[in-house]
């Protein structure tokens, strides 16, 4: 794995937890407050908020997509965790693994241990 391989998949990580975060914030606090408290203050805020992450998170995925040369039928994996509330935490835990992997296989490559 190459470093900006590496960065892509990075970003993507950073990214993936507060995507994760605001979903389920919206719906308990902007959704939760304005249904049972009858304050709707903090629908647009949250909202806007969840939907610059949503779009980041999304760019980060396509880019991360475009320089790992991942299957489809991963990146859809992924766009449904983003879609699903706390998804982005498992997405977070997968991505990791992968990178700690091309890290490792690096590593190996540059020292001469492994043909990978």
């Amino acid at each position: 794995m190459d470093i900006k391989t590496a960065a892509a998949l990075h970003r993507l990580r950073l990214a993936s937890i507060p995507e994760a975060l605001s979903f389920p914030a919206l719906l308990i606090f902007g959704t939760g407050f304005r249904i049972f408290l009858n304050y709707d203050k903090l629908v647009m805020p949250l909202g806007l908020l969840h939907g610059i992450l949503f779009t980041i998170f999304v760019v980060l995925l396509l880019d991360a997509w475009n320089r790992t040369k991942w299957p489809f039928k991963r990146v859809a994996f992924f766009f449904l965790l983003a879609v699903l509330p706390f998804g982005g935490l498992y997405a977070d835990k997968v991505l990791k693994r992968e990178e700690e992997a091309g890290v490792v296989a690096a590593r190996a490559r540059r020292e001469g241990t492994v043909n990978a």
